[in-house]
């Protein structure tokens, strides 16, 4: 099978995989987090991520709704970083044969973008990252380890015929 065959099938189905898997590790290190560290129940974690679009006295009153709504907005966000990610990748040849380096520069970005740009824009209020250190720390790793690199390597998966090379 060619790369461009190969490519064309498959690089939606990885970069979905991708994401889903992204979404998934980070929104269960967020509800292990903050479930573990100060009691918050994962439905409220989840009414945070809804707080984004309608705002935190909706998301909070909306219940199980709202909180369905967030999951869903967190796996959308999720799929569309992969997305990014993926589209880049077809057009920068060195993000597949460097990708641990791109993955986590990506997720670097990621990190910033998210805490510095999205939430601050949203509806959800405030700004910034929490003055948690350890969130911080940990928040960092996961957008580079959970997010960036499950991404990666889904994309490179799709996107490099059986038998190439591995990226350093």
């Amino acid at each position: 099978m060619t790369y461009a065959n190969r490519s064309a099938r498959s690089l939606p189905l990885w970069t979905v995989i991708g994401g889903l898997i992204a979404a998934t590790l980070d929104i269960a290190y967020a509800i292990t987090y903050w479930g573990a560290t100060v009691g918050v129940p994962a439905q409220r974690i989840l009414h945070s991520v809804a707080s984004g679009l309608i705002g935190r006295e909706a998301a909070l009153a909306g219940g199980a709704q709202t909180a369905a709504l967030g999951l869903a907005l967190h796996y959308l966000i999720a799929l569309i970083m992969a997305a990014v990610y993926a589209y880049a990748a077809t057009k920068l040849s060195w993000m597949l044969r460097r990708p641990w380096l791109s993955a986590t520069l990506y997720g670097l970005w990621l990190f910033v973008a998210m805490n510095f740009i999205v939430v601050p824009l949203s509806r959800a209020g405030g700004g910034g990252i929490p003055k948690d250190v350890l969130w911080i720390v940990l928040s960092i790793l996961v957008h580079v380890c959970f997010v960036a690199w499950p991404i990666a390597w889904c994309v490179r998966h799709a996107l490099l015929p059986n038998g190439a090379a591995r990226g350093r």
